[in-house]
């Protein structure tokens, strides 16, 4: 089945990776696909939101939906602050 996406959405970005990524590996085995994804887009959806608010955490951290405390673990994490 194929889906039509556009590539200037977030799903055709998205798509559009996970698509030249499984292409890359070819016939190696895959595995974990999804937590894969969800850790590689992680930390640049933070640094972006974050340079948009001028580095503002409460503002990101409302813009992400998600509290103060876990912005700040998040960031820690992935080396941001």
């Amino acid at each position: 089945m194929t889906i039509k996406i556009s590539s200037t959405t977030l799903a055709g970005t998205v798509h559009n990776a996970v698509e030249e990524y499984l292409e890359l590996v070819g016939d190696q085995p895959v595995t974990n696909l999804y937590d894969l994804v969800l850790t590689e887009m992680e930390a640049p959806l933070l640094e972006c939101v974050l340079r948009f608010t001028g580095y503002n955490q409460s503002q990101t951290a409302k813009i992400l939906g998600m509290n103060r405390g876990t912005l700040r673990k998040k960031l820690v994490r992935y080396r941001l602050m």
